[in-house]
């Protein structure tokens, strides 16, 4: 009696123990699946995203590094870019010295606002002002130099005189002639064969020429000659 009441609970343990292992199994096997699920769904959001995605994400990093290692550097008050040029090789140091004498530093066109302010920039940079005039006309007219809202305008005294005319039409011919050598504008010819009424015409014929002249090249030649049946 002690030996079957031994033996059924025996078999109750292993049951048990099985139960035991089969739960955990199933755990982990949820565990997995969960964790396949959300390793799909993220190569999914990364294929999804753009070619330079990795390396914009990359230099967006290092320049947060960067620049929270200059502000480090600032209040420090030590160099950064000496600092910084001291972990370099001799090598890139000369690289990065000739990459920055190459830079260009128009950064090209952006909207038309950027390009009005590098214009009036460079503008303002080249103008010469005369300082011996300004001191001349200080002395003389004192307070009245610079005039108030209740102040009487004097047509005499905002008088431009013939050579600061002559630097801005010279200035301005400058800025025409250089225009004139950006200009997109083609030439044209007068021995060439008009076969159209407007520039847009003009691109649609060289266009159709492309492509399907060699097939309509006796056609024309019969209908130039007369002899088209």
């Amino acid at each position: 009696m002690a030996t079957a009441e031994a033996s059924s609970s025996d078999a109750m343990d292993k049951k048990k123990e099985r139960m035991e292992r089969f739960r955990a199994l199933n755990l982990k096997r949820n565990e997995a699946r969960k964790m396949n699920l959300e390793a799909s769904k993220e190569e999914e959001r990364i294929q999804k995203l753009p070619a330079n995605y990795q390396a914009k994400r990359r230099r967006v990093e290092w320049e947060v590094e960067d620049e929270a290692a200059r502000k480090e550097a600032e209040e420090a008050g030590e160099d950064y870019d000496r600092l910084k040029m001291l972990d370099c090789g001799a090598d890139e140091v000369v690289r990065i010295e000739r990459k920055r004498k190459k830079k260009n530093p128009d950064p090209g066109f952006s909207t038309y606002e950027d390009a009005t302010i590098r214009q009036y920039q460079r503008l303002t940079k080249q103008m010469q002002p005369d300082l011996d005039g300004y001191k001349a006309a200080k002395e003389k007219l004192g307070d009245a130099m610079y005039p108030d809202a209740d102040a009487l305008p004097d047509r005499d005294q905002d008088k431009v005189s013939k050579e600061g005319v002559d630097r801005m039409v010279a200035d301005l011919d400058k800025q025409i002639e250089k225009r004139e050598k950006f200009s997109r504008r083609r030439a044209f010819h007068d021995e060439a064969d008009i076969n159209y009424i407007n520039e847009r015409n003009m691109r649609f014929n060289k266009k159709a020429e492309r492509f399907y002249g060699k097939y309509t090249a006796e056609i024309k030649q019969n209908l130039e000659r007369g002899t088209a049946v």
